[in-house]
């Protein structure tokens, strides 16, 4: 009597499950009705037992009337390229969506890409994270979760996913990240002094002497700053752009209009009259984008090649190249602190709503030009100005 199960015939309509010897495994066949073609929808499904081939029948079904139609292959890493492509439209191609990929291609995807996104489990999220923690920061292995998460939310809408087991992790707890720091007078003053060759060094005068984030810096454009008094109003510059989506800043506090030193006037004046001399130069070559800071060829900066150029100004002014362009933002806070500034007066030069969570609180409304930091920041760099002065007479 022979051991291979048998085929037993079906009701029509009725689901059926049977042995393929030629696959050495039990299939189930689904009746799901009939296409808008006429065509009979029976998608098959396979396991090695029947109680395993009827798990995954309900299943099937089930995910058919949520309407989700998870394809059978596609994997976490499809999802996560899926939502790189097509979740982060109107996002910088080279700061959010490049921040991400790059944090993706190198954190998430050689270690539970291959994974099909339908059998992703909350332990296997649990245990990739687990052992990330061991190389990462804390707000990297959130960043990680948060890319995850969003991806397959992605895939939710897309019906390509039932349900984002991603929501039910918690990051854990990684190596501690390196704290920001600021750079005293002494260390502000060499930096910009190495940088004084540089095509980088008015964008970093600007950064430091004014207290504008670098995705404000970037972005800004020739008719956003003024550079001359006009009826009683100081030079300055408008800040309400960044390279964030559809160019907005980071809050609505963070647009701000804040006059600017006597320096960085001196210093734009003279990054004006070089970029009209290079546009001139580069003739059809030079791209118009009437940005203040830009390649040679008049494009964009981008942040990675900001940072690269920052840590070389910053090794010839003989510190760590640990530095990052961001923490000229901090240095300026730190600078204007140390001369006796209130911090409520900080608060508002950098776009943060209170003395008590510089950071965290903003307010809503736009504010006049804001004259506390450029005045306070010609008296800290007044000496150095003046040895300036004296060196040249000499």
């Amino acid at each position: 009597m022979s051991d291979t199960p048998k085929r037993t015939r079906a009701g029509h309509g009725a689901d059926t499950i049977y042995w393929d010897p030629a696959k050495k495994s039990y299939v189930g066949a689904v009746s799901l009705g009939y296409a808008p073609n006429g065509k009979r929808r029976r998608p098959k499904v396979y396991g090695k037992t029947k109680t395993e081939v009827r798990q995954k029948i309900r299943d099937l079904k089930k995910e058919v009337q949520t309407g989700v139609k998870a394809p059978a292959n596609y994997t976490v890493a499809d999802a996560v390229n899926d939502w790189l492509e097509r979740g982060l439209k109107g996002r910088d191609e080279k700061g959010t969506i490049g921040k991400n990929r790059s944090m993706a291609n190198k954190h998430l995807i050689p270690f539970i890409g291959k994974a099909k996104l339908k059998e992703l489990s909350a332990d296997d999220v649990d245990d990739w994270l687990d052992g990330r923690a061991e190389f990462l920061a804390t707000r990297s292995l959130r960043d990680l979760l948060a890319i995850l998460r969003r991806s397959i939310a992605h895939a939710q809408r897309r019906d390509k996913a039932a349900r984002n087991v991603a929501q039910l992790v918690t990051a854990p707890e990684g190596r501690p990240g390196r704290p920001s720091k600021a750079l005293n007078l002494e260390q502000a003053k060499a930096v910009l002094t190495a940088a004084r060759p540089s095509r980088l060094y008015a964008y970093l005068v600007l950064s430091l002497l004014s207290g504008v984030r670098t995705e404000e810096a970037r972005p800004l454009t020739w008719d956003h700053v003024f550079l001359e008094t006009t009826d009683g109003i100081p030079a300055h510059v408008a800040v309400w752009r960044s390279v964030r989506k559809h160019g907005e800043t980071k809050t609505r506090k963070s647009r701000r209009t804040i006059a600017l030193p006597k320096q960085v006037v001196d210093v734009l004046e003279e990054h004006m009259r070089w970029q009209k001399q290079e546009r001139a130069s580069r003739g059809m070559e030079w791209s118009p984008t009437g940005r203040v800071f830009t390649t040679r060829s008049g494009e964009p900066l981008d942040a990675a090649n900001v940072r690269r150029d920052f840590k070389a100004i910053v090794k010839r002014a003989g510190l760590k190249p640990e530095w990052t362009p961001r923490e000229l933002r901090h240095s300026f806070v730190s600078l204007l602190s140390d001369h006796g500034i209130p911090l409520e007066r900080i608060a508002l030069l950098v776009g943060h709503s209170s003395q008590a969570t510089t950071e965290a609180v903003y307010r809503k409304q736009l504010r006049p030009v804001i004259t506390q930091g450029a005045e306070a920041m010609d008296d800290i760099f007044a000496e150095d100005q003046e040895g300036e002065q004296a060196e040249d007479e000499g």
